[in-house]
C-alpha cells in the first residue's frame, strides 16, 4: 500500500503533466513507464556489476558499455535540468528504441518509444519523484503503478481498459490459478488479470516456485496478453515487470480478426473482460470463429474466441454484459446452449449496474466455466451482488474501512458490513457451491438452478429468470387454517392471564 504522502507526490507530478500540455491520462502513465523502465535498467545493471564483482568475471551481456554509460539512470539524473532533457530526449531515447540487450517483452515494445516532454522542469518533477521512491521494493513497485493506472477511469473513453481492481481481484481468487496454468487474456489492455494471478501465485505456491524450472515457467510461459493498441501493450508489459513477472508474453494480436488455429487448445486459464461496445463486419472477422458463432456481435465473438482457445478442462472467467444472458438472437440462444450442453456452465454471478463508473453504466455478468466437449453441466450457481463495497454513482466512494474492503479483507465483517460488502460472501459461498448451496431457496442471494430447467427456459442465464421473492417462497394458507391459528393464539394468552392471576393471589 503506497502512503499519502507518496500518492500527493504523484498527483503532483500529474498535475506538472497536465500544465505542461500533456492532459492525456494514457500519454501520461506511457511517459512516466519510459522513465521507469530507465530505472528499473539501471537496477539490473548495477546486479550484474555486483555479480561480475563477486565472481571475479566480466559482467554477462551488460545492458549498457563503456560508451553508454552516461546514458544510464545514475547519471543523467544527476545533471542539470537543460541538460538532462538534451540528453534523455537527443540521446537516451534514441538508443532505447533501438535496445537489444534484453531479448524480452519490453525491449520489442519500446522501440516505439516516443519521449514527449517538452520541458526541463516537467522532466526533472518526474525523475526526482522515482529517485526518491523505493522502486526496489516489488509491491511499491506494483502500488504505485496501481495508483497511476486508477486515473485512467477519470478518462471518458480510455476508462474501457480498466476493471476495478477488487473485482479482478474477486474473480483470481475463484479462479485460483496454480503454478502449473497457462493463464491468457486476449483483450488485456494494462494486464490487471495477469498481474493479479501473478499475485495469487505468487502469495499461494511461494514453495513451488523456488523449483527452477517452475520460476522460469512463471517469469516466460504462463502469462500471456494479447492486444492492438501499442499503448496498452507497453503498459501492461511495464505492469508485469513491476509485480515481478521478468518476461511475460505480452504481444500485438487483434484476437477477433486473426485465425486462432496457432494458438486453438492452448491455455488452461482464461480470465478477461473483453470489449462489448461494439460489432464486427465478418469480412474482418476471423472465419473459424464465424464457424462457431455467425455473428458481428464483438461479445459473443470473444467467447466463441474462449471455447477456442482453452484446453479441454481449461477454465474461464468472462466478464459479459447482461444481453449475452438473455438475448433473443439465434447467435445469443446458440452460444449458452453450447455453454451449457457441450461444456460445464459452473456460475452467473450478477454485478451491480454502477460497478463500472463513472465511464459505463452497462449491468453486467462474470460467466464461470470449463471446456469438456462433452457436457458436464448439473446445476448451474448464482448469485446476485448487490454492493461491492462502494458507491454505485460516478463517485465509487469506499462504503467500509479500507480493511473490510475487497474479497478477503483482513478483518472480519458483520451482517451490516455484508450489505455494503458482499465480495467476501461470494467467495465463501462459491466454495461451497456443490455442498450446502444446493439446498438455499430461490429468494436468497445465491441458489442453484438445475441444467435441465434452464434448458426448458431457452436456455435464458438472466438471474431474474429463476429469482423468488420472499413473498413468491412463503407458505400460503387457507383462510379456515389462519383463524385457527388465531383462536389458538387467543386460548394461551388466556392461560397466561389465568395464571398470572394465581401468582398474583
Amino acid at each position: 500500500m503506497i502512503t499519502g504522502a507518496l500518492k500527493s507526490k504523484i498527483d503532483r507530478v500529474w498535475d506538472a503533466f497536465w500544465s505542461g500540455g500533456i492532459s492525456n491520462p494514457l500519454e501520461v502513465i506511457e511517459q512516466i513507464t519510459y522513465l521507469m523502465f530507465l530505472r528499473r535498467l539501471e537496477d539490473l545493471q548495477t546486479a550484474k556489476e555486483r555479480r561480475a564483482n563477486r565472481t571475479g568475471k566480466p559482467i554477462d551481456a551488460p545492458i549498457y558499455t563503456d560508451d553508454e554509460k552516461h546514458l544510464r539512470w545514475s547519471y543523467f539524473s544527476n545533471e542539470a535540468p537543460e541538460k538532462m532533457l538534451a540528453v534523455v530526449r537527443d540521446e537516451v531515447f534514441p538508443w532505447l528504441r533501438q535496445l537489444g540487450g534484453e531479448d524480452s517483452t519490453y525491449s520489442h515494445h519500446m522501440r516505439d518509444a516516443r519521449f514527449t516532454i517538452t520541458t526541463s522542469n516537467l522532466l526533472a518533477k518526474v525523475v526526482d519523484m522515482l529517485d526518491d521512491m523505493p522502486l526496489g521494493e516489488q509491491d511499491t513497485k506494483g502500488d504505485l503503478y496501481e495508483y497511476m493506472l486508477s486515473k485512467i477511469a477519470t478518462a471518458g473513453q480510455n476508462g474501457q481498459f480498466r476493471t476495478p481492481r477488487h473485482i479482478i481481484q474477486l474473480i483470481v481468487e475463484m479462479m485460483a490459478p496454480g503454478p502449473a496454468d497457462e493463464i491468457c487474456d486476449p483483450a488485456c489492455g494494462t494486464a490487471g488479470f495477469l498481474v493479479a494471478s501473478a499475485e495469487y501465485v505468487s502469495r499461494t505456491h511461494r514453495e513451488a516456485l523456488l523449483e527452477p524450472t517452475q520460476r522460469t515457467h512463471f517469469n516466460k510461459s504462463m502469462f500471456h496478453g494479447f492486444d492492438f493498441d501499442s499503448t496498452m501493450l507497453r503498459i501492461g508489459s511495464m505492469n508485469m515487470l513491476l509485480h515481478g513477472v521478468e518476461d511475460p508474453d505480452i504481444r500485438y494480436r487483434d484476437s477477433l480478426a486473426e485465425s486462432a488455429a496457432g494458438e486453438a487448445e492452448r491455455y488452461s486459464v482464461i480470465l478477461a473482460n473483453p470489449p462489448f461496445a461494439g460489432s464486427l463486419d465478418y469480412e474482418v472477422t476471423a472465419k473459424d470463429l464465424q464457424a462457431v458463432v455467425k455473428t458481428k456481435k464483438t461479445e459473443l465473438l470473444f467467447l466463441a474466441l474462449f471455447l477456442r482457445l482453452l484446453k479441454p478442462g481449461g477454465r474461464a472467467a468472462v466478464i459479459v454484459p447482461d444481453g449475452v444472458l438473455f438475448g433473443s438472437s439465434k447467435a445469443h440462444k446458440d452460444l449458452r446452449r453450447s455453454l451449457v450442453e457441450d461444456h460445464k456452465l459452473d456460475a452467473v454471478v450478477k454485478l451491480p449496474s454502477g460497478i463500472f463508473k463513472p465511464y459505463a453504466g452497462v449491468s453486467t455478468a462474470i460467466l464461470f466455466f470449463t471446456k469438456t466437449n462433452s457436457g458436464g453441466t448439473d446445476n448451474v450457481w448464482f448469485y446476485d451482488v448487490k454492493s461491492d463495497g462502494r458507491s454505485l454513482d460516478d463517485k465509487r466512494a469506499a462504503l467500509l474501512p479500507e480493511e473490510k474492503l475487497g474479497p478477503t479483507p483482513s478483518c472480519r465483517l458483520n451482517e451490516s458490513d455484508h450489505t455494503k460488502n458482499n465480495l467476501p460472501d461470494v467467495l465463501a459461498r462459491w466454495h461451497r457451491r456443490t455442498g450446502s448451496e444446493q439446498e438455499r431457496n430461490r429468494s436468497e442471494q445465491s441458489f442453484c438452478v438445475t441444467k435441465d430447467e434452464i434448458a426448458a427456459q431457452a436456455y435464458d442465464l438472466s438471474l431474474t429468470r429463476y429469482q423468488e421473492t420472499l413473498e413468491e417462497n412463503s407458505e400460503h394458507r387457507t383462510p379456515p387454517e389462519i383463524f385457527s391459528e388465531l383462536s389458538r393464539i387467543e386460548i394461551e394468552i388466556q392461560r397466561g392471564m389465568s395464571d398470572l392471576k394465581g401468582m398474583i393471589a
